[in-house]
């Protein structure tokens, strides 16, 4: 379990985040887009469900989960206040806890998790596809030569692509992987793309990412 960060402040994490748009929209200005075709979505895992207040105070309604009851909590703390997506490792007896409140569910990789949405999902249940584009040993993800196949079983509707390049102090080690990640997403017509987080997101918008996910720049 992550270490949770104690003695938040809403002062701190707004002027993190004021550094953090800094460099999207750098990034989007070297890629050429619009600051608007990115969305910046804050890590909760280190936030207290006690501290969530202080987010809503930096202006944060938008939170990925990375514990199913995590997101219960929270949302329970504080009623209607953010918009949930889940980010995290999706265990599939978590599934039907977790469709009823969130937006997007991003790490649907398994045969289980599919299972399991045929079950549970409904007409407005999103989900990003979580692909192995690093092909490690032991990661989560689909294949990418198995990813059509995957796609056509899933029960629910398909909206995009994430994937968890590895852990690296030189962010453009992960280029080739967030271009691979675009270009099986262009192939298949996917929208969307989860893609960088706090030690390469301006290397994922350059290459197309849609939704950043970041979390310790910007409470640490």
């Amino acid at each position: 379990m992550a270490d949770l960060i104690e003695g938040l402040e809403s002062g701190r994490i707004a002027a993190a985040r004021a550094t953090v748009e800094e460099d999207i929209r750098a990034a989007c200005s070297k890629a050429g887009r619009q600051r608007e075709e990115v969305e910046l979505l804050l890590a909760a895992k280190y936030v207290p469900i006690e501290n969530s207040g202080e987010l809503l105070d930096a202006g944060f309604t938008l939170v990925g989960e990375n514990r199913a009851q995590d997101l219960i909590a929270r949302e329970e703390a504080y009623p209607g206040r953010f918009t949930f997506d889940f980010i995290g490792t999706l265990q599939s007896r978590k599934v039907k806890v977790i469709v009823p409140h969130v937006r997007l569910i991003h790490s649907v990789a398994t045969d289980s998790a599919l299972d399991q949405l045929a079950k549970h999902g409904t007409d407005a249940t999103k989900v990003l596809i979580e692909v192995n584009v690093s092909g490690e040993e032991g990661k989560a993800g689909v294949r990418p030569a198995e990813l059509t196949d995957f796609i056509k079983r899933c029960p629910v509707e398909v909206v995009g692509l994430m994937t968890m390049p590895p852990l690296t102090a030189a962010p453009e080690q992960n280029r080739p992987l967030f271009a691979a990640l675009r270009e099986l997403a262009q192939e298949r017509d996917l929208i969307e793309l989860s893609m960088g987080t706090t030690q390469d997101f301006s290397v994922a918008i350059e290459e197309g990412a849609t939704i950043i996910r970041v979390g310790s720049r910007l409470l640490r």
